[in-house]
């Protein structure tokens, strides 16, 4: 949409002509064009029609605005596509008609939900824990915040043996979860994700198991590096924020670093040190290193999923993890096929497969908690 559209469509929202989706969509370009300068309107007229249509569109999970939208949106065969607060960059689009998709029960997405294991073999599973304390451990508290954080107190009574007790939280499909580690560190956790943790760190390093995917937040300790221990590789800080996706069903661990350095070493013995912006790919035991999609990296975290030129059996990955469902193919040909797009993660499942079916490459029947894909064409 261009500056004379994006007029024309604010002169007929203020005459109250104007339908919700284009509302939507006037709101959307002006963000994005009038924070850098190039939306023509003046700053009353751009203040004036947020505010307005911030008040006339129902309230919906918002997605950050700020961060820079896709290379590939500079591409023609691009098409945008709004539809309840949900942005969707759809490749190959020619046709905004919205498709059906048979479906015996709406999936929704998926929520706080992890099982916290203790040493001594206790289960709590947290998503059904009251708030508050949940369990102390040799002088370690463990309290689940209003928010659904899960914080991990040292008190000054704490056994000398607590770095032996070793904890372990685990999101199923349809499961994220926030833990704060003793040192301070601050880990959220992926669905289908694991965290093994010591209960208090001690020696000199500070040491975790991760498996799936987790965002970092290290808390700085130049006497104890942290370090993260996936399949075939093991990534030391000092003090960052990073990102790790490691699921056994991807073929690449992926370390992406947004602050700090990281350097992360292979169980063959290669190894690189990260600048911020960059990620490393290990596949099949080669390492290397690339220019990272940060936003993509960490679009779960921050409440969406982002695709950047993504192959759908990437996506549907994504989806089946999320959503707790099955995923199967009548095509298997379909699975490297790509896509680009944003949404957010709290939609129902049937708006995601409505964006990709847009593109016309692709169609999806939900069978009680099964997705099939199917050839769109």
């Amino acid at each position: 949409m261009d500056n004379k559209q994006a007029e024309e469509l604010l002169a007929r929202f203020k005459a109250g002509d104007i339908t919700e989706q284009e509302a939507e969509m006037l709101r959307f370009w002006l963000h994005h064009h009038n924070e850098k300068g190039t939306s023509g309107l003046s700053e009353e007229d751009f203040l004036q029609a947020d505010e307005a249509m911030w008040n006339a569109i129902k309230p919906t999970p918002k997605i950050s605005l700020k961060r820079r939208l896709m290379p590939a949106l500079a591409a023609a065969s691009l098409v945008v596509i709004f539809s309840a607060g949900i942005y969707f960059f759809a490749k190959n689009a020619e046709n905004k008609a919205q498709p059906q998709i048979a479906s015996v029960k709406e999936i929704k997405p998926g929520g706080n939900n992890a099982v916290l294991t203790l040493s001594n073999g206790k289960r709590i599973v947290l998503n059904d824990a009251a708030n508050g304390e949940l369990a102390k451990e040799s002088g370690i508290v463990i309290t689940k915040m209003a928010d659904g954080q899960l914080v991990y107190t040292l008190k000054e009574n704490f056994a000398s043996n607590t770095s032996t007790l070793i904890n372990t939280i685990e999101t199923p499909k349809g499961g994220q979860y926030q833990i704060n580690l003793p040192d301070g560190t601050k880990v959220w956790l992926n669905a289908v994700s694991s965290l093994r943790f010591p209960a208090k760190f001690s020696g000199n390093e500070r040491k975790v198991e991760l498996a799936g995917e987790g965002y970092f937040e290290v808390a700085h300790n130049k006497k104890m590096p942290f370090k993260v221990k996936t399949a075939g590789q093991e990534v030391e800080v000092l003090g960052t924020h990073f990102n790790i996706n490691s699921y056994a069903d991807d073929p690449a661990t992926m370390t992406t670093l947004l602050q700090g350095s990281v350097r992360v070493n292979t169980a063959q013995g290669a190894n690189t040190l990260l600048k911020p912006g960059q990620q490393s790919v290990l596949i099949q035991n080669k390492l290397k290193v690339e220019e990272a999609d940060v936003d993509a990296a960490v679009a779960w975290k921050n409440g969406e999923f982002r695709f950047n030129d993504e192959q759908l059996e990437s996506i549907m990955h994504k989806v089946s993890r999320w959503y707790n469902v099955e995923v199967v193919y009548q095509n298997e040909q379909l699975k490297t096929d790509s896509f680009g797009g944003v949404i957010t993660r709290f939609a129902k499942v049937s708006d995601l497969l409505k964006m990709l079916e847009l593109t016309k490459e692709v169609k999806f029947k939900i069978e009680g908690n099964t997705i099939v894909v199917m050839d769109g064409k």
